[in-house]
């Protein structure tokens, strides 16, 4: 499920005024008043202000939303895609994947290509018509660095897979972006997996079928992973912008890359 900035703010303030509610009479196990002190979470105007500065935001002539190549966003972006670097250089200079070959797996949204037009646009509040109609446009700016980062992958003969929780009928518009945003390699279906709700994979058949799709995030992303292992590949790098995208192992090593703006669980 995802869920936005806003609402995840409005959640937090419920949650903390419960606590408040809870304290006033509560015991402890002593029979004493217990002193209960809760911090009023902060204010949703002056974090989207936050936000605007992390991702050095501007608004061009035509009402779209940017990131800064130059913002604290970029700079951390940065960290993370050296890091995996050198961790791929190492992972290639060995020839000791068990007789596999060396792959990363990136997640799409936000790792791969960059929503923050929409996220901003939207206030930070999250709908399937109006977000399936922003991807359709096919017109996202990759995320900084990842490109180059997917280049230097397949120089070291890596192979790339991206794993998104985009839905199969938005399969066409997500290799468009892709290939308009600078990731040169193989975007078929054999590279590229979505979350096909019509007609799942056997290899999800525990939580998916032709009748029902049960898959968390996690399901989906853990068990085509494990797939990939078992189709001959070593996962040397997992990429995802949320935890769900990189919990359940079936990689060597999993980056985070940073989002501020909405989780998915």
């Amino acid at each position: 499920m995802r869920k936005s900035l806003q609402a995840a703010g409005v959640l937090a303030s419920v949650a903390v005024a419960g606590a408040v509610l809870y304290g006033t009479g509560a015991a402890s196990a002593d029979g004493h008043a217990a002193d209960r002190h809760s911090a009023e979470p902060e204010n949703i105007g002056l974090l989207v202000g936050e936000i605007d500065n992390y991702y050095g935001a501007t608004q061009a002539a035509d009402g779209t939303w940017q990131a800064s190549a130059h913002s604290p966003y970029a700079k951390d972006l940065a960290r993370v895609e050296a890091r995996a670097e050198k961790d791929i250089r190492n992972a290639t200079a060995t020839t000791r994947h068990h007789g596999k070959k060396p792959a990363i797996v990136l997640d799409v949204d936000d790792t791969s290509l960059l929503s923050f037009d929409y996220e901003r646009a939207t206030n930070y509040v999250y709908n399937d018509a109006t977000w399936n109609a922003y991807v359709a446009k096919a017109n996202r700016p990759a995320v900084f660095g990842m490109p180059e980062l997917v280049a230097y992958a397949k120089q070291r003969g890596v192979e790339v897979f991206f794993l998104t929780g985009l839905s199969e009928p938005l399969r066409a518009p997500a290799v468009q972006n892709l290939t308009k945003a600078g990731y040169h390699t193989p975007l078929d279906t054999a590279h590229l997996f979505t979350k096909d709700k019509a007609n799942p994979p056997a290899y999800l058949a525990d939580c998916a079928t032709a009748a029902a799709w049960n898959c968390t995030t996690v399901q989906f992303k853990e068990g085509t992973r494990k797939h990939l292992e078992a189709s001959g590949y070593d996962i040397v790098g997992n990429f995802g912008d949320q935890q769900s995208d990189l919990t359940g192992g079936h990689a060597d090593k999993a980056y985070k890359l940073p989002n501020p703006t909405y989780y998915v669980e």
